[in-house]
């Protein structure tokens, strides 16, 4: 028997959400069944999240092309389904324990990498770039014609997220088969290698960035969100320069961190 609900009971008036129905639209009640998620694996579509990491570095306007989707089916911008961020703790776990290995650190050292690379970070890190683009993209970003919107928080850390993917598998994954052989070495082509890495890591980062919210409709001027790429390439061509080795600071960062 199909439901009985009218429009009526939905709406009231000039197509103004009910009550009951708002309350379901609010950023506590999305936050509640976004995390209530969480506890059910079954619910999870980690085919669909493999289909974003996928596409995070081939084409990523084809996932913020699903963001769209998700607003015109759902109501919002940000993620529903916590299956992404499930599969970022597996590789930010994977990829850490990798970096402990070559960087010869122990069973507790590494426990203790694992948490400040995922607390610090990731989460502490996010939390700080998601808010403080939240209230930019709200305070400066949004159209005169559509004060009636706004950037959702939850949407600013989705795109934090998708833009820390590249950047991890890069520097925490792909980085690690260089490190000892050639990066850290005290030579030209190791520093090259090891800062052209954090140049494209880095550039990744601003870019899909960028996207995440030049695909928001109701923003304006999202190009300057690119502004970055020249201050980050005048700092490589100087640390080339100079013999900076951002590979080989952060391997001693982390050496000290977990003593």
């Amino acid at each position: 028997m199909l439901p009985t609900t009218s429009v009526n009971s939905r709406s009231q008036g000039n197509g103004v959400l009910s009550p009951r129905d708002a309350a379901r639209h609010t950023a506590g009640a999305k936050r509640y069944k976004y995390l209530r998620r969480l506890f059910h694996f079954r619910q999870m579509d980690f085919e669909f999240a493999l289909w974003q990491m996928l596409y995070l570095f081939t084409s990523p306007q084809r996932v913020y092309r699903n963001f769209h989707y998700r607003k015109q089916t759902k109501d919002q911008w940000a993620r529903d389904d916590p299956a992404f961020l499930v599969l970022l703790s597996i590789w930010l776990c994977v990829s850490t324990v990798g970096f402990g290995f070559v960087l010869d650190m122990g069973f507790f050292e590494t426990i203790k990498l694992l948490l400040w690379v995922v607390f610090i970070d990731c989460v502490g890190v996010g939390l700080l770039i998601a808010t403080l683009m939240w209230f930019i993209s709200n305070k400066y970003l949004v159209k005169q014609q559509n004060r009636d919107y706004d950037v959702e928080w939850g949407y600013a850390f989705d795109v934090h997220l998708n833009a820390f993917y590249p950047l991890l598998v890069i520097l925490h994954f792909i980085q690690l088969f260089f490190i000892n052989y050639v990066i850290i070495s005290d030579s030209v082509i190791g520093y090259f290698v090891g800062n052209t890495l954090w140049l494209i890591a880095i550039g990744y980062y601003i870019y899909v960035t960028f996207l995440g919210y030049s695909a928001l409709p109701f923003l304006k001027n999202t190009a300057i969100l690119l502004y970055p790429f020249a201050l980050l390439t005048m700092l490589y061509l100087i640390s080339l320069a100079c013999g900076w080795n951002f590979t080989k600071m952060l391997c001693s960062f982390y050496k000290y961190r977990v003593k």
